[in-house]
């Protein structure tokens, strides 16, 4: 089909019956009919691409990522997040377990004090945002640090997170990720967005870490509400810089791939939490600059 367009373009132009302008349209015209059919008939295609990227860069089948994203990075990518969904999870396989961060501090703060797990959307993206409602996702329970989940451990991963006061404490998904031997991945964003930093930092408390106490209205998914106290992140004067993590960790231990036109770090939790709890025991300012 595509053929008997060139041949019928060739023919048409070499007799002079487009001017230029045209011709520009002509080609944008077909191009975006190819590309609509090939959204159709490759998005299983694309799937599978995006999960044998993802296993190559060392994503284990059976196991537990959290995943950080820029789906923009990824380029055009037929049926979106959807698709981007679907290969982490075939990429883990039946065994595996899936979480995001659904953060919505943009949303929920002094002004606007009441997070609904149900309908509070979160702010760090599409991908997660996407992933939130999709069906079959749980939610932590937490104003501003909730996490998103899919899987056989979602459900012990995300329990509990209310107890917590902190954003990042013993009971948080950041905390529990540790605990099942967990992964990080960095999809396209860089090491800098790593949530996970906070729950190390609430180990050494440095000075930057906490701001002001503020009282939430938390309304569960049955409807239930209760109002709970929290110490929120501060970082006054300060801008993060986890990704100086990379220096700490070996190639065993943090693991760079490419997947479709972006990279792909992938970093274990646990070597991450020894190495970072060392930087910040001997220097509490290594991962922040002045803002």
């Amino acid at each position: 089909m595509a053929g008997f367009y060139i041949v019928a373009f060739n023919k048409a132009f070499a007799q002079g019956l487009f001017p230029l302008l045209q011709v520009v349209k002509w080609i944008s015209s077909c191009l975006r009919v190819f590309v609509a059919l090939g959204d159709r008939l490759t998005m299983d295609e694309f799937v599978e691409r995006i999960a044998a990227d993802l296993r190559a860069a060392g994503l284990r089948r059976g196991g537990v990522v959290l995943v950080h994203s820029s789906l923009r990075s990824l380029g055009p990518v037929p049926g979106g997040a959807e698709t981007v969904v679907r290969a982490f999870l075939r990429a883990l396989g039946e065994e595996g377990t899936l979480l995001m961060p659904a953060l919505s501090y943009a949303h929920v703060n002094a002004g606007q004090p009441v997070f609904d797990v149900l309908r509070t959307p979160s702010c760090v993206g599409a991908l997660p945002e996407y992933f939130r409602t999709r069906a079959g996702t749980l939610r932590s329970v937490h104003p501003t640090h909730s996490v998103a989940g899919i899987g056989p451990l979602a459900e012990s991963l995300l329990a509990g997170h209310e107890a917590d006061t902190t954003p990042a404490g013993s009971h948080s998904p950041f905390s529990r990720l540790r605990e099942a031997g967990g992964q990080l991945c960095f999809l396209g964003c860089g090491l800098r967005p790593n949530t996970s930093m906070h729950a190390i930092e609430e180990h050494v408390v440095p000075s930057y870490l906490f701001g002001p106490e503020l009282t939430y209205t938390l309304r569960f998914a049955d409807g239930a509400e209760r109002r709970q106290t929290y110490r929120t992140h501060g970082f006054r004067g300060r801008r993060q810089r986890y990704d100086r993590i990379a220096g700490l960790l070996d190639s065993d231990a943090l693991r760079t791939g490419t997947c479709l036109q972006t990279t792909v770090h992938l970093l274990d939790t646990p070597p991450m939490w020894d190495a970072a709890l060392a930087a910040l025991r001997r220097d509490p300012l290594y991962f922040v600059e002045p803002a």
